[in-house]
C-alpha cells in the first residue's frame, strides 16, 4: 500500500502582474511512495515565507499517512495544530494539502474530481471577471476598461472603485467612486452584473454610506462592505440597507462560516478553497450555505490549480452564483503552468472531464519560475489591491 512520502511548498515568482500578490504562487506538491505526485495551492499574500513554513510543518503529520484517507489526515492535523481555528497559516497549509489528496485519490480511480463528488451539475461553469481594469483611478478608464471585457463575452464583472479610502471615506472618493460606478453601469447596460469590490476595509457608518450613494446602479453584490472579523458592522450593514452581500475569502473553517450563514448576514458566501480547507471544507460550506438558501461564489484569486479545483467545485454547487475569474487577466505564465487548457466563452468555461482536477502541471514551467521564499516589504499601495488602482 502507496504512503505519502513527501510533501514539498514551491515558491513561484514571476515580477510583472497587475497585483503583486498576482506575481506569487505557492504550489504543494504531495509525493506517494509509488511515485504518484499531485499538487495544491496555498495562498501567498505577505506571507509567503510563513505559509512555506507552515506547509512544512503540517507535511509531518501527513507523511507516511494512506493518501487515500483524506478525512483521516484532516482531523488528525484538527487534533495536532491547538491553533487551526485561528491560524491562516495553517488552515491553507491544510487546505493545500487536501486539494493536492483529492487530485491524487481521482486521478487513481480514473475519474474527474467533480464525479466523486456526486456527478456534476452543469457542465459549463459560469464565471465573473476580475482583475482587469490595472491602473485605472478614474471613471473614463474603468468605463473604458468594462467594455472591452464585456466584449470579450463576460456578462458580469467585479471591480474595487474605492481607491486609497480605508475605514471612512472622504465625500470626495465617495464622489469619484459614485462616478466610476454610474460609468461603468453605463458601459455595460442593464443586463451585465455589477459587483462591487470593497476588500473589507470599511467601518459600518462608511459602508452604510457607499451603500446608499451605489444602490440605484443595480449592483449585485456588495463584496465585504466592512472589515471580516467584525460582526456587528454586518449587523449594522444588513440592517440599515437591502443590498446583497457577498464574503467569504477570509474563512478559515466551516464552523466561521456557519456563524454568518447563521445570523443572515450573507446572501453570496465566497469560500476560498485554499484558506477554508481545500476540497473537503468548500464542499461542507456550500452545503451549509444551500441549507441557509445562500448562493454560492468560490473566491478564486490565487493560481491555476486552485483555479481548476474550483471549476470542479462549481460543478457540483447547487446554489452556485458564478464563479470569480482572474484567468484571462493573469500573467501568462499562470496560465502557462496548467497548459492554459481553459477558454472563457460565453461567460462561462468547460468543466474538464478528464482524472483529477481535469488539469496537469508543467514541471517545465515550474523550474522556470521557482523561487525562494522571501519576506515580502509592504508600500503604500497594499497588496491586495489591483496594481495601480490605490492613491
Amino acid at each position: 500500500m502507496a504512503k505519502i512520502s513527501e510533501i514539498e511548498p514551491i515558491v513561484l515568482y514571476e515580477q510583472e502582474a497587475d497585483a503583486r500578490w498576482a506575481s506569487y504562487s505557492i504550489l504543494v506538491k504531495v509525493v506517494t511512495s509509488d511515485g504518484r505526485a499531485s499538487y495544491g495551492e496555498a495562498v501567498p499574500t505577505l506571507r509567503v515565507l510563513p505559509v512555506v513554513s507552515a506547509v512544512r510543518q503540517a507535511a509531518k503529520a501527513f507523511v507516511g499517512r494512506d493518501p487515500h484517507e483524506i478525512y483521516a489526515g484532516f482531523y488528525e492535523w484538527y487534533r495536532q495544530d491547538f491553533f487551526l481555528s485561528r491560524s491562516f497559516e495553517s488552515a491553507t497549509a491544510l487546505s493545500a494539502i487536501d486539494m493536492a489528496l483529492w487530485d491524487l485519490k481521482a486521478r487513481e480511480l480514473g475519474a474527474p474530481l467533480h464525479e466523486l463528488l456526486g456527478g456534476a451539475i452543469r457542465r459549463r461553469v459560469p464565471v465573473y471577471a476580475n482583475g482587469w481594469y490595472g491602473g485605472c483611478r478614474d471613471a473614463g478608464c474603468f468605463a473604458e476598461r468594462a467594455r472591452e471585457v464585456v466584449g470579450r463575452g463576460y456578462t458580469a464583472l467585479k471591480f474595487d472603485p474605492f481607491r486609497d479610502s480605508f475605514n471612512s471615506i472622504s465625500p470626495r472618493r465617495l464622489k469619484e467612486a459614485e462616478e466610476i460606478v454610474a460609468a461603468v453601469r453605463e458601459a455595460v447596460g442593464e443586463e451585465v452584473d455589477v459587483l462591487i469590490e470593497h476588500h473589507g476595509r470599511f467601518d459600518a457608518n462608511a459602508a452604510v454610506e457607499i451603500a446608499k450613494r451605489l444602490e440605484p446602479y443595480g449592483p449585485y453584490f456588495m463584496e465585504e462592505p466592512v472589515h471580516h472579523e467584525d460582526l456587528e458592522a454586518y449587523r449594522k450593514y444588513k440592517a440599515a440597507t437591502g443590498l446583497r452581500v457577498a464574503m467569504g475569502e477570509r474563512l478559515i473553517s466551516v464552523k466561521e462560516a456557519l456563524q454568518y450563514l447563521a445570523e443572515g448576514l450573507v446572501d453570496v458566501i465566497q469560500p476560498d478553497a485554499c484558506n477554508i480547507g481545500g476540497v473537503t471544507g468548500s464542499v461542507k460550506t456550500a452545503t451549509l450555505a444551500e441549507a441557509f438558501s445562500v448562493e454560492v461564489s468560490y473566491h478564486n484569486a490565487y493560481g491555476p490549480v486552485q483555479f481548476a479545483v474550483e471549476v470542479q467545485l462549481s460543478a457540483v454547487t447547487p446554489t452556485l452564483y458564478r464563479l470569480e475569474s482572474f484567468y484571462d487577466f493573469w500573467p501568462r505564465w499562470k496560465r502557462d503552468l496548467i497548459g492554459d487548457p481553459f477558454s472563457v466563452v460565453d461567460s462561462s468555461v468547460e468543466v474538464p472531464s478528464r482524472p483529477g482536477i481535469g488539469v496537469d502541471v508543467d514541471e517545465r514551467v515550474v523550474e522556470r519560475y521557482r523561487a525562494e521564499p522571501r519576506e515580502i516589504q509592504p508600500t503604500e499601495e497594499p497588496v491586495w489591491v489591483v496594481r495601480g488602482t490605490w492613491g
